[in-house]
């Protein structure tokens, strides 16, 4: 029965972090819509990926352990309410502000899920191998994401009311998480400090603290690309690549993202050190290779090269996750995956927010090529000063 409830558990927690980065990723296939009908700008639609992004920091700066001391199931109760509320927002977008404001929320929700979803992922798989946990949470956010880009746009060109059709599936999904993470088990004895937790502070109880820094690269550079494609995927579609199709944009939106959930089970067998030298080196190729589909209108060429820079992106990501989660304890996992998503978060804010200056003075190519540079430069560092974590070192020499 203890099984069960586990296995009950990892599924319920698994389903509702995809769930919640779903639907931050529902309005993305609207953007053209909105900046066609509603007079939304190339900057205005960075800022929302600027003010989602800070909103998923703040989650994580101020109540990134909260889950700690209430437990698991009530901050993903809290989790739901803040998508719910953002998603109502969204059914009447008719200026910046509404979409801005949602935004935020659901960066809100997002920040929470990434330590308190991820950590009850992490307490619930115990039955299951040890890669498995690590792939889950580092592809998730792009599995979600993808999800919700796909069946948004697909909502928005074949079904009726095409601008709230999409929220009102995301709230009925809400609903089913709810029902789910009610009969599953909580996994952590609530303690006291709930207001100390508020205090910003991030763990880093893996002993070999040569381990994180190469990893952060990891993190910023492919979640600096992951951005690039929230705030600028629909008009990349239109403009570079001359399609108006949302479905065809929420496509061209997920070739980057769900390969990536192939990417960790690829992992498998390699170290993690490895796994963050090839899985850099390829997303790097992969990155090049979307630029130059972006100069000469390639659709086939893009859809090709971000699958292999979001597969590629997946292995780099799970190898630096097996790094840093290695011997950690559970009571330690929330404020170390705080600690992942927090830098992950801000590696995708400042770019965004560069990116959105330099759209005011070139296209969207030359933009693209900003991200370009900061994936080489990701690329040098991780193959000179990748690691692995001391005990596969000591495994490897035997």
């Amino acid at each position: 029965m203890q099984k069960t409830n586990t296995k009950i558990g990892f599924f319920a927690s698994t389903i509702s972090f995809l769930m919640v980065f779903a639907a931050s990723a529902t309005p993305i296939p609207l953007y053209d819509i909105y900046r066609q009908e509603d007079g939304l700008t190339y900057n205005d639609l960075a800022l929302t990926a600027v003010v989602y992004f800070v909103g998923a920091i703040t989650a994580l700066l101020i109540f990134g352990r909260i889950s700690n001391h209430l437990g698991r199931k009530p901050v993903a109760f809290l989790i739901f309410a803040l998508t719910a509320i953002a998603t109502i927002i969204l059914f009447d977008v008719d200026s910046a502000t509404p979409l801005i404001i949602g935004r935020l929320l659901l960066g809100l929700a997002c920040g929470l899920a990434s330590s308190a979803l991820t950590s009850y992922i992490a307490d619930s798989a115990s039955f299951l191998p040890h890669w498995v946990p690590s792939a889950v949470i580092s592809n998730s956010p792009m599995t979600g994401l993808t999800i919700g880009a796909i069946v948004s746009g697909s909502l928005v060109e074949f079904g009726p009311y095409p601008r709230v059709l999409c929220y009102i599936v995301v709230l009925v999904i809400l609903a089913i998480c709810t029902i789910l993470i009610t009969v599953s088990k909580e996994t952590i004895e609530k303690t006291p400090g709930l207001i100390n937790s508020f205090k910003p502070k991030f763990s880093l109880p893996q002993a070999d603290k040569r381990l994180f820094p190469i990893a952060a690269v990891t993190f910023v550079s492919t979640w600096a690309m992951g951005a690039f494609y929230q705030a600028f995927g629909p008009s990349v579609a239109v403009d570079q690549l001359g399609t108006h199709s949302t479905l065809m944009i929420g496509i061209l939106f997920s070739s980057y993202l769900l390969p990536s959930a192939i990417g960790g089970p690829l992992t498998a067998k390699l170290t993690p050190a490895n796994a963050q030298r090839i899985g850099m080196v390829m997303f790097t190729v992969g990155v090049m290779g979307i630029i130059t589909s972006l100069k000469f209108s390639s659709i086939t060429m893009f859809l090709l090269c971000s699958a292999l820079a979001g597969a590629s992106q997946g292995a780099a990501l799970t190898g630096s996750i097996r790094s840093l989660l290695a011997d950690v304890k559970i009571n330690e996992r929330a404020g170390i995956l705080s600690l992942i998503y927090a830098v992950s978060y801000t590696g995708a804010a400042v770019p965004s927010f560069i990116s959105g200056q330099l759209s005011h003075h070139m296209d969207l190519f030359h933009v693209s090529i900003f991200y370009g540079i900061i994936a080489v430069v990701a690329c040098f560092i991780t193959l000179i000063f990748a690691k692995n974590p001391k005990h596969v070192e000591a495994e490897v020499e035997l």
